[in-house]
């Protein structure tokens, strides 16, 4: 089995090398804000692996590794996130948008609000340029709008 890299696999490659990442908007308060870095390679330009390492607002460490591909027989992007501040796996389904900017990953997960159940959640990667991009995680409220849950601004070192 050998596959080779498409179109979209080398969109992803826009993602590749170091970043420093910080919260938006800025944490407020005396607390100076550490800023995250994530590394991300390519393995053999059909998936893109983004390890992420920061501090969580209580002071402790944190990590996170995102994988992202995509599935030609399907036409979506695909991946999963983890984080050792919780114990759920995120599974990613997504597309890219028409603005060849903005790719929007849904997945499913515990419902931070309402303890035991599940809800739908889309964290959504936007380039803004080369060197400088955000990512925004928002859950779907009862009514169907979304909710932003957190935001990040990714900026290459």
């Amino acid at each position: 089995m050998k596959a080779e890299p498409q179109e979209e696999h080398r969109w992803l490659e826009q993602l590749l090398g170091e970043w420093e990442v910080t919260s938006l908007p800025p944490t407020e308060g005396d607390q100076p804000q550490t800023p995250w870095t994530e590394n991300v390679r390519s393995m053999q330009g059909l998936w893109v692996v983004c390890e992420g390492k920061g501090t969580m607002p209580d002071g402790s460490p944190a990590q996170s590794l995102m994988t992202l591909g995509f599935n030609p027989q399907t036409n979506r992007y695909v991946g999963t996130w983890v984080g050792s501040m919780m114990t759920h796996m995120w599974v990613y389904d997504g597309v890219l948008e028409d603005d060849r900017k903005t790719l929007t990953l849904n997945c499913e997960g515990p419902d931070f609000d309402r303890p035991g159940r599940s809800a739908s959640y889309q964290d959504v990667i936007t380039l803004i340029d080369g060197n400088h991009r955000t990512l925004t995680a928002r859950v779907q409220t009862e009514d169907g709008s979304w909710k932003e849950v957190m935001a990040a601004e990714y900026r290459r070192r």
